[in-house]
């Protein structure tokens, strides 16, 4: 099988990914997810990386110790390396983890970035929050809890629970919004969550407030956390909606694979 090309970069840098790094991290990853101890060929295939760079690669990080490989039936998993690399974000939060992304996120639009827990009883709860100290912005506290079917995190929410329609209008029927959409509205929105991975509402949960967000899902696809950009409708140009709810999904999802990784099944 040929070697497959390092992957793009996600975003315009100028620089280019050097391609032995790419593929590192890509076995790395790999391995991080398997069940079991695997050999070169089904790293091979599992990574589209050829078997001879595997092989030197996995040489490589062995040596390093971010890979361990087993004499007696020649596989690999992941080594003691990793463990010492990541001995700094053993005990941290998850808060704590995305936190840095959040604070790009509010630089680049001058905007308030939030992280919203899902909670068993159906709520959100928001446990961090990221701004600008340039832009004028809304301030949200800390430990506001709202229904988990309101705003713009309401309506992924919604979308990722893919409740019949009926059973939806129930639910909606009780949720208290400033400006109230009409379901029929609020269903569109939904769908419209299903397909692009994140949703918008513009000044029914607060008055005056644009609401951007998108959904952390974990390995079953259950919501886990919601992220939202908030700011004053009338200071936020909404031609970026599209680009900020792609970035959140983006981050959304990163998110998710990183929390909540999916382990490989029959691997090899």
């Amino acid at each position: 099988m040929g070697e497959r090309s390092p992957p793009p970069p996600q975003k315009v840098t100028g620089q280019r990914d050097v391609g032995a790094v790419v593929h590192a991290i890509g076995i790395l990853r790999y391995l991080s997810t398997a069940t079991v101890p695997l050999g070169v060929a089904a790293i091979a295939r599992g990574t589209g990386i050829s078997v001879s760079t595997c092989f030197n690669i996995l040489r490589t990080l062995t040596r390093a110790r971010y890979v361990s490989f087993h004499e007696k039936d020649k596989t690999y998993a992941l080594g003691l390396a990793v463990a010492e690399l990541a001995a700094g974000l053993l005990g941290m939060s998850h808060a704590e983890l995305i936190r840095p992304e959040l604070q790009q996120l509010a630089l680049k639009y001058e905007m308030i970035i939030v992280l919203w827990r899902v909670t068993e009883d159906g709520h959100i709860v928001l446990i961090d929050r990221a701004y600008s100290p340039a832009a004028v912005r809304v301030e949200m506290a800390v430990g506001i809890r709202l229904p988990m079917l309101v705003g713009a995190v309401g309506r992924c929410v919604a979308a990722a629970l893919a409740l019949e329609k009926e059973e939806l209008r129930r639910r909606f029927s009780a949720l208290r919004w400033q400006s109230p959409p009409s379901f029929e509205d609020y269903w569109a929105d939904v769908q419209q969550a299903q397909e692009s991975g994140w949703s918008i509402d513009s000044g029914h949960l607060y008055l005056g407030l644009t609401t951007i967000a998108a959904l952390v899902k974990d390995q079953e696809s259950r919501p886990r956390f919601g992220i939202s950009g908030i700011t004053i409708t009338a200071q936020y140009d909404p031609a970026l909606s599209s680009q900020l709810g792609a970035e959140l999904r983006e981050l959304a999802e990163l998110t998710g694979k990183a929390l909540f990784p999916r382990p490989l099944l029959n691997a090899e």
